[in-house]
């Protein structure tokens, strides 16, 4: 990987992790066109995806701190329900994890099909949470945190989007917007840290090489700064979006660029 193209696939990843039109998606398509293989794109896709946790940690801080603060206090409390809640939607993503990991690896290396057809189930999800009028609830109950989590977990699928479908998914169950939002931003830290963590086991298991293969260190860093700064911005765009409830436009995106990727993958 050239670092022009780590630069370009930084830039997607930041930007798209955050709207709701599927980052891995769009790494998938980008990767294709650039000629990337399967083990490499899945090397640069946790580096960059790391890089957009930082980006929430650093655009949602204040949140994450009275979470914390509220934790630490071990009483029952808002805060301590809003981890609980957390954790509870980390249960789905975690089974894919320790039992399907290497069934993940292989779908992010099978071509553009699949990234094309779940591109138009994102549009859907959209399209369903836009028009669905549920009674609003002010608090993200258990029930509905493992539901998310649901979504989150089948979204590990290249072209179907985390926030698309964890932010769909909340809305369709009557969750409020905004609140909605700041819990499908921060529910993903676990997850995608725990990956982080897993892969530098491999690494120190298998030799440093053998996880990075051949991407060098400058296109990794290059990629992962990319993905931090336009991260930060997409973070801030998506809040705003939500609560204004445009996602609609964004399954008009999804549904042209899955038709166009499936057109492209049967050429």
């Amino acid at each position: 990987m050239e670092w022009y193209e780590a630069l370009i696939l930084g830039i997607i990843q930041g930007l798209t992790e955050y709207l709701p039109v599927s980052s891995s998606g769009h790494l998938a398509i980008g990767s294709y066109l650039f000629g990337i293989d399967g083990e490499e794109n899945l090397t640069f896709t946790i580096a960059v995806h790391v890089a957009t946790v930082l980006s929430t940690l650093v655009i949602l801080g204040h949140e994450i701190l009275w979470i914390v603060k509220g934790a630490l206090k071990w009483k029952w409390n808002d805060e301590t329900r809003y981890v609980i809640n957390i954790l509870i939607s980390m249960i789905p993503v975690g089974i894919v994890g320790v039992f399907f990991k290497d069934k993940v690896e292989e779908v992010f290396g099978s071509g553009l099909t699949i990234v094309g057809a779940m591109l138009l189930v994102t549009a859907l999800l959209l399209t369903f949470s836009y028009y669905a009028r549920p009674r609003i609830k002010e608090k993200i109950s258990p029930r509905d945190a493992f539901i998310i989590g649901l979504a989150q977990a089948a979204a590990v699928l290249p072209g179907l989007s985390r926030s698309g479908s964890t932010i769909a998914t909340g809305l369709l169950l009557g969750n409020n917007k905004a609140k909605l939002a700041q819990f499908s931003f921060l529910m993903v830290i676990p997850p995608i840290l725990g990956e982080a963590l897993l892969d530098a086991i491999k690494a120190i298991k298998g030799g440093a090489e053998a996880a990075v293969g051949n991407i060098s260190l400058l296109s990794l860093t290059i990629g992962f700064l990319a993905a931090f700064v336009f991260g930060c911005l997409a973070c801030k765009w998506m809040i705003n979006i939500v609560k204004k409830g445009k996602l609609v436009y964004f399954a008009i995106y999804c549904a042209v660029v899955g038709v166009i990727t499936l057109i492209c993958s049967f050429l």
